[in-house]
């Protein structure tokens, strides 16, 4: 089955401005692919006519579809519709219902319709008017040359319900459309490069209809595979089994699937086998503690933290031994040891968890760089040090021996 190709065109000064941000494009590509047309290009331009009308000529050679938001206003420097009527050599007419839709909608709020307002109404005659229930600028539908136009509002939940209640459905009517599926497969622990080669000799076996993308982030990568067929049951299956055949490469690195990030799929973990945890955090600051209490019901395994960020509050508040800080520093493996045992035993917590570090950019020595991070585990059973040497950016090292530690939790976790 031929793949149904889309091209997302934004139109404004305001997007390439960067005084806003585009999130239509990132929710427009999701419905999409769960309608099974693949978005293989994403445009912004300015308002000038000329670079709109060269956007809709090029995204026409290469699409079966353009999605247009932007650019519906009734003010001068609103452009889209005078440019999509010249691209189709055609003129602008009052639609009629749509002169009704827009009259109600002010008449509902009390408000004047002004000829500004009515002009709105005015629509290119070789379109189809789509109905604007959230707004007062209709979209438009194009059939022209074999190719689908669809130009609609910029604002973010008038578009949405135009694309979920009227645009999609004629697409699926208008389009025979394939089924694009997605497995994400969730790692942490491992670099990109380290997990491409270990998984080289499966990635060379992928069927043709199936794609691999890796997607990292900071601590993780997310393979995901993508898809393509007639049947979701039958994607759903073969993906499957090739999740399954990772498990002997890599099957250690592999923490989850699907869109739970580690927080939450550590913590549905820590709740099934009635675990509680506790943490002592320095150079994170409160971050760590952040991740976990950002997942709702965390309050069943999580009982608390403290932040000894300054070496006397490790002394005299969470109790490491002086003897211990003064020969062997607060950023130390004996140290970030007595941190993760000690609050473990004040919270009373079946685990302890600590960090200590040179987040940056001061405080370093030649012995001990920036990016230098000592991280601790604790249970009843034992304790679990590691040593990490990140990067001189403090936000990305207080991120990453974040997701490090809940890392060292899930290898560390004892059977329930």
């Amino acid at each position: 089955m031929q793949p149904v190709l889309a091209e997302l065109l934004t139109i404004g000064d305001e997007i390439l401005y960067g005084q806003i941000v585009d999130t239509n494009s990132q929710w427009m590509s999701v419905a999409l692919a769960e309608a099974g047309i693949r978005v293989v290009r994403k445009t912004s331009v300015g308002d000038q006519e000329e670079e709109i009308l060269k956007a809709l000529n090029d995204a026409e050679e290469r699409a079966d579809i353009v999605l247009i938001t932007g650019g519906l206003g009734p003010t001068n420097d609103d452009l889209t519709k005078p440019c999509l009527v010249k691209y189709f050599n055609t003129r602008l007419i009052i639609n009629e219902e749509a002169l009704e839709e827009v009259t109600a909608f002010f008449k509902s709020r009390g408000r004047e319709l002004t000829e500004l307002n009515r002009q709105q109404a005015a629509l290119p005659a070789n379109c189809v008017k789509i109905t604007n229930t959230m707004g007062t600028a209709p979209g438009m539908w194009f059939h022209e040359r074999g190719k689908v136009f669809v130009s609609m509002p910029g604002v973010p939940h008038e578009m949405k319900r135009m694309m979920t209640d009227l645009v999609i459905p004629k697409l699926q009517q208008t389009f025979a459309l394939p089924v694009i599926y997605h497995k994400i497969i969730r790692t942490v622990g491992i670099g990109e490069s380290f997990l491409a080669e270990k998984i080289k000799p499966w990635e060379s076996r992928l069927p043709t209809h199936i794609k691999l993308a890796y997607l990292p982030s900071l601590g993780e990568v997310k393979l995901r595979l993508t898809g393509t067929g007639k049947s979701k049951e039958t994607l759903e299956i073969e993906t499957d089994q090739l999740a399954r055949e990772l498990d002997p490469l890599v099957g250690e690195y592999i923490y989850g699937y699907g869109e739970d990030p580690l927080p939450v799929v550590l913590g549905r973990t820590l709740r099934d086998r009635h675990f509680t945890l506790s943490i002592a955090e320095s150079c994170t600051g409160g971050y760590l503690s952040h991740l976990i209490t950002s997942v709702p019901g965390s309050s069943e395994y999580f009982l608390g933290s403290m932040v000894p960020y300054a070496y006397e509050i490790k002394k005299w508040q969470l109790g490491v031994k002086p003897e211990v800080l003064e020969k062997h520093g607060a950023v130390s493996e004996p140290t970030i040891i007595e941190m993760a045992n000690i609050v473990r035993a004040k919270f009373n917590t079946d685990i302890g968890v600590a960090t200590s570090g040179i987040a940056g950019p001061g405080g370093a020595t030649p012995e001990k760089p920036v990016g230098l991070v000592w991280i601790a585990y604790s249970d009843k059973h034992k304790t679990v040090t590691r040593k990490l040497q990140l990067s001189n950016d403090r936000m990305i090292n207080i991120r990453m021996a974040s997701m490090a530690v809940l890392n060292l939790i899930r290898l560390n976790l004892p059977p329930a």
